[in-house]
């Protein structure tokens, strides 16, 4: 069963570390997957939009239609993009027949001090406008299928968390007794390699 697992949050939360665990998961088990990361399709497909709400309503809706196709095609869309937005995020429930909102909950303070990207540090000096959590709201999902906490819990543990979820909702067959992880590993970062020599931005 095709599904989309839609992981939205603060900058800084973990939703990408989270989604691509999930994802190598998924195709471990034999799936068919895409992973889709905010920054690489907002580098890659959504170049000319700002982050005024419009704008970022606009790149959430695209996310939303591109996994809705592959939905469609028999293909697991696992997203991590911020979806700042309520009603951005209800869209996608009304579009994509099997939509998992996972919320990577981690309170701002948190998220800042983590701050990897430095992102947060440019807001707070005005370099960086409409920045989600500092000069522009993000609103928290009310009924999320999925709440993971990221500052109480560990990767691990919410990682598990997540697939237990799926695991107990029929979306994804319980873990087989097969070979090693690390094949599915392997040609995800030769296809990565083989974008970024072509000058595709690309998580590495």
């Amino acid at each position: 069963m095709s599904f989309t697992l839609w992981f939205t949050g603060l900058s800084g939360a973990g939703k990408t570390t989270l989604s691509r665990k999930v994802f190598f998961e998924l195709r471990e088990r034999g799936l068919k997957g895409e992973h889709l990361d905010g920054d690489i399709i907002r580098a890659n497909f959504s170049q000319e939009l700002g982050f005024s709400q419009r704008d970022r309503d606009i790149n959430v809706r695209r996310i939303g239609f591109v996994s809705h196709l592959l939905n469609k095609h028999g293909v697991i869309s696992v997203v991590a993009v911020i979806a700042p937005y309520a009603a951005a995020r209800r869209q996608n429930r009304q579009l994509i027949e099997n939509y998992v909102e996972v919320f990577v909950h981690c309170p701002l303070s948190v998220a800042e001090s983590r701050d990897v990207k430095g992102l947060y540090a440019k807001a707070r000096a005005g370099v960086i406008p409409n920045f989600t959590g500092v000069s522009d709201p993000y609103e928290e999902p009310v009924e999320p299928d999925l709440e993971v906490r990221t500052d109480l819990n560990s990767v691990d543990e919410c990682y598990a968390q997540i697939i237990d979820h799926l695991e107990s909702r029929g979306l994804v067959p319980r873990k087989p007794d097969c070979r090693p992880c690390l094949t599915v590993a392997e040609e995800e970062r030769a296809w990565r390699e083989h974008l970024a020599s072509l000058g595709y931005a690309i998580l590495k």
